[in-house]
């Protein structure tokens, strides 16, 4: 299931629109899959870089909320563009990421309004793809990749000289698929590389302008805080660094495991309510302040596992959050 928070409201996603991102706006995801004899629940707030702190902390908000209905059973995740979880991208077989708000989406304009979109095609693995929307320039172009200009009434694939035929043959699958969406009003071209010239419509429309390109996180120092009001006021400290043992998380607080490339917070059974309540701003304000502030956040209570924290621990003999 899937929400956009726009205008500070939470509203369903059309089932045909899932894994369709803006990146003005804000979402929340749930996941419902089979735990046991009863259900498992993971929710991810979604932020879009250009969306508002306002969006940003209602999704927060609501995310909670929702936990809430389901009596605090779901793992709460916060995603941001372009640095999402594998986790989070798993859900959809086509995870595409576009510029605007809901509002700009093709559905929502007509041919004459639509603004043209260039976007870079992805490989995940597998039959998993990403599509991200990129500066609208011939120096976005890169020979190792497929990129797609979406003109709304026609969709161009660009096979770069040097893509694989792999790639080349899901983004094909893809424009089928888009044409598809669109009820066949738009119409498809390929063009390669080698054999495409300055006066093809396709780079009429790719201006030669600078380029932005994000940076990437680079994997820091691994390191675990806690989050305590053992002495009546909240307190933020340094465990341990350069390695994270589960030997040093307990159940009497709040513990953040930074991995470098994921931030999980651990809520321990018997920490106090004020530490439940602050550890996800917490975690917020402690990653501003690192060098890689917008990887995941996976929140975990201590009847809740992850996958990728058993994977971030210390190989030592711990079998155990408390020892």
């Amino acid at each position: 299931m899937m929400g956009s928070n726009k205008k500070f409201k939470i509203r369903p996603v059309n089932e045909n629109d899932y894994g369709h991102f803006f990146n003005g706006d804000s979402y929340i995801v749930l996941n419902i899959y089979p735990k046991g004899r009863g259900l498992g629940y993971d929710i991810h707030f979604w932020v879009g870089s250009k969306s508002t702190p306002e969006e940003y902390t209602t999704a927060v908000q609501k995310t909670v909320e929702l936990d809430t209905v389901l009596e605090e059973q779901a793992v709460q995740h916060r995603e941001v563009e372009r640095y999402e979880s594998n986790l989070f991208k798993s859900y959809f077989s086509c995870f595409r990421i576009l510029n605007g708000g809901i509002e700009s989406g093709f559905r929502r304009t007509t041919p004459n309004e639509y603004q043209p979109r260039l976007l870079h095609f992805l490989q995940e693995g597998g039959r998993r793809f990403q599509v991200q929307e990129v500066d609208l320039s011939i120096n976005s172009l890169d020979s190792t990749d497929v990129f797609i200009l979406d003109l709304g009434s026609k969709l161009y694939q660009w096979n770069g000289s040097k893509s694989n035929k792999e790639k080349r043959y899901n983004a094909a699958q893809f424009l089928l698929q888009v044409s598809s969406e669109r009820n066949g009003r738009c119409k498809t071209a390929v063009l390669d590389e080698l054999f495409t010239n300055s006066s093809d419509e396709f780079l009429q429309y790719l201006p030669d302008k600078p380029v932005y390109r994000s940076k990437k996180y680079c994997e820091s120092t691994k390191c675990i805080y806690k989050l305590s009001d053992e002495d009546g006021n909240l307190s933020f400290d340094l465990v341990v660094k350069n390695h994270l043992p589960k030997r040093s998380v307990n159940e009497d607080d709040v513990f953040l495991i930074d991995a470098g490339y994921h931030l999980f917070v651990y809520i321990g059974s018997r920490c106090l309510p004020c530490e439940k309540q602050n550890a996800l701003s917490y975690a917020h304000h402690y990653l501003k302040n690192t060098r890689h502030p917008f990887i995941p956040v996976t929140v975990i209570g201590s009847n809740q596992s992850s996958e990728e924290l058993e994977q971030a621990w210390d190989r030592d003999r711990s079998t155990s959050y408390l020892q």
